[in-house]
């Protein structure tokens, strides 16, 4: 392998300024590029539309060799390389979507080494033609990525079994490389709190990595929610809400598939120009209907937590909750797709009275969840009684249809170890481990009903506890301007 590109920050600037068109960098970014280049382990929380891609990008592109982004969602790569390849720069994405000669002739650049950056989910990077390549020792790797590294910690319908096993990514590349060989890591989010932060460090076994982040205060974003007491107050409300926003820009946040399309209907038989969009859709329906949003042929979308993840719109003006999200986490990075453009946006989310008495729904659903969590739990439970205790998890996958996740939780709970990408070990039983957000639907509760100021409670959730004390009051919130 010929040796890695050093590399000047005079050429860092002046790639900056050649291909993005910028003179100097918005604060991080700097720092984390340069932790990049001197080939550290990298931990960056940036709120969305704080430009992390570059952060990436861009030393990937100045140096020898391939760097790996892991990434979740086909669009998000899809523009991503787009618009590197749009500057002339030697991107490519992989996944099983593409025709099959397509797919052969990247795998020809990959074997060929043309490429500097390779976009793919963690299920290709895992796949048997993309993997045996990767260990090929006479391909130079740079780094491994991982954008939108929250996918890892958190749990629901869009939970990708295969991250887990990511951590145990480099030292299977490693293993078929010289002696003194290194693959660095950055893991980049728009959220983290403190115990998702160490969760990230355990599972990716980052070594003594730089940490990088910013806290989520968006004083443009006004934040709000509204206590309903029906249903049918709950629609009203929602009515109310599209009436004050007309021909804007947003997203309707539901809990469920069945919701999703439900209220769509609903609200397209009044006129509005809206569509649903949940997990369980085609790959093309949901393109098609991402791109119909991006070029406001859709005023808005119905959609679970599975939309959203990369994509960048920034004339959205408003986010609505129709049901509150799960966690704190999932309410950031959801009302976080407003006011990228800088001008001021609102997010309102509709939630039932605190003692649920008159409206249970809300409580309805936390339950139906939580039905759900101690359903997977006790089916990995399960599974731990039928299978080795030494395994490969492709056997388990075909074994078992809920294998592969179950073997995920039960690594979440320090019950099984990855030996290699593929291959996994149980552990003697633990006592005392809770399930991943235990804690969390009562935190958001918690939340939604508290009356102190909602951007000081955020930055509190998420580490930032001084910058929380210096925000007394915001006034871009609800609570605080009911104070006021």
């Amino acid at each position: 392998m010929t040796p890695l590109t050093r590399v000047t920050w005079e050429q860092v600037l002046h790639s900056f300024q050649r291909h993005w068109g910028y003179d100097s960098f918005r604060p991080p970014q700097d720092e984390i590029i340069q932790s990049i280049l001197d080939r550290r382990d990298v931990l960056v929380v940036l709120p969305t539309g704080g430009g992390k891609s570059i952060c990436f990008q861009l030393p990937a592109l100045l140096q020898s060799g391939l760097t790996l982004v892991v990434s979740p969602l086909l669009a998000l790569m899809e523009n991503q390389v787009q618009e590197l390849r749009e500057k002339g720069l030697p991107a490519a994405t992989l996944h099983s979507q593409m025709p099959s000669y397509q797919r052969r002739r990247l795998l020809q650049d990959l074997d060929q080494q043309r490429l500097r950056l390779l976009y793919l989910s963690p299920e290709t990077l895992l796949s048997p033609p993309v993997w045996e390549r990767l260990c090929n020792p006479n391909l130079q790797l740079n780094g491994l990525i991982l954008d939108e590294a929250h996918c890892l910690v958190q749990w629901g319908e869009t939970f990708r079994p295969a991250y887990r096993r990511l951590g145990a990514v480099r030292q299977a590349l490693l293993d078929r490389r010289p002696p003194g060989s290194t693959l660095p890591i950055a893991a980049f989010t728009a959220t983290a709190d403190p115990q998702a932060q160490r969760i990230l460090r355990e599972v990716l076994q980052l070594h003594n990595p730089q940490v990088v982040r910013l806290n989520p205060h968006r004083p443009n974003l006004h934040l709000a929610v509204k206590s309903v007491i029906s249903q049918g107050q709950r629609q009203r409300a929602l009515g109310q809400f599209l009436r004050q926003h007309p021909h804007q820009a947003g997203l309707i946040y539901v809990r469920t598939r069945q919701d999703s399309e439900t209220l769509a209907q609903t609200l397209q038989t009044q006129g509005y120009r809206t569509a649903p969009y949940h997990g369980g859709l085609a790959g093309n329906d949901r393109r098609r209907i991402e791109a119909d949003w991006m070029a406001d042929d859709l005023q808005f979308v119905v959609c679970t937590s599975a939309f959203g993840m990369g994509v960048n719109k920034p004339n959205t003006r408003w986010v609505l909750h129709f049901q509150a999200p799960c966690t704190i986490t999932e309410y950031v990075q959801e009302v976080g797709r407003a006011g990228r453009d800088g001008q001021p946006a609102t997010a309102l989310s509709l939630v039932s009275e605190r003692t649920g008495w008159l409206d249970g729904s809300d409580r309805q659903r936390a339950k139906f969840f939580d039905t759900q969590t101690q359903t997977l739990q006790r089916k990995a439970q399960q599974l731990v009684r039928q299978i080795p205790a030494t395994g490969d998890v492709r056997e388990i996958s075909q074994a078992f249809s809920h294998g592969a996740i179950s073997l995920s939780w039960l690594h979440s709970t320090g019950q099984l170890v990855w030996l290699d990408p593929f291959r996994y070990q149980l552990q003697p039983q633990t006592t005392g481990i809770s399930a991943p957000q235990a804690n969390a639907s009562q935190q958001m509760h918690q939340f939604l009903h508290s009356r102190q100021c909602r951007w000081q409670a955020l930055l509190e959730a998420f580490g930032f506890r001084t910058e929380a004390q210096r925000l007394p009051r915001c006034g871009h919130c609800d609570n605080c301007l009911k104070e006021h």
